[in-house]
């Protein structure tokens, strides 16, 4: 075990996530790459694709450097890294249509990184819809439909390009998702 990539990985995210809040249900934004990171870990997966995960979103929601990240983490977890980054300067679909190519040809550690980050984005938004009920479509650029139909993409190119059971576990989640209000 490589304590040393997961706990500096652990530094940038406390430190690059640091004044950030989840959109759903304003928690401090760290819960979320620990707990995708844990669900990984849960798994078995390598050190290097727990780090990943710990630092999935910083290159996305914060200005932290790519060749920091490179320099401290190394090129395969910077690797998952970019393809589970969104492309924010395109307009929203055309970013999630690169996301999902981006995501099917990268490494398969980037497809357990997606998955796990896609699994508790649906998992908080089931728990914070239990407290604002419709209303927390409204935090979402495109609404539920657009949202769903992102999700159900991505499951699409994962169950042609992967095979682990965190899969179902996301299309049962999807699920539960297209039954809310």
């Amino acid at each position: 075990m490589d304590d040393n990539i997961i706990g500096k990985a652990v530094k940038i995210a406390v430190f690059a996530h640091k004044d950030q809040v989840r959109k759903a249900d304003g928690l401090p934004f760290i819960i979320h790459p620990f707990m995708v990171a844990l669900k990984l870990a849960k798994y078995n997966f390598s050190d290097k694709i727990v780090a990943a995960a710990l630092v999935h979103d910083v290159l996305e929601d914060t200005n932290f450097s790519e060749k920091i990240l490179k320099n401290e983490l190394g090129k395969e977890v910077l690797e998952i890294v970019k393809a589970v980054t969104n492309d924010n300067s395109l307009i929203w679909e055309d970013e999630k249509k690169k996301y999902i190519e981006t995501v099917r040809n990268g490494p398969d550690g980037s497809k357990a990184v997606s998955l796990a980050d896609k699994i508790h984005n649906i998992e908080s938004l089931l728990q914070a819809y239990k407290k604002q009920g419709p209303e927390i479509w409204k935090k979402f650029n495109r609404g539920k439909e657009k949202k769903i139909w992102f999700e159900e993409e991505v499951l699409k190119m994962l169950k042609e390009t992967w095979d682990h059971p965190m899969i179902k576990e996301y299309e049962v989640l999807i699920n539960k998702e297209k039954k809310l209000e």
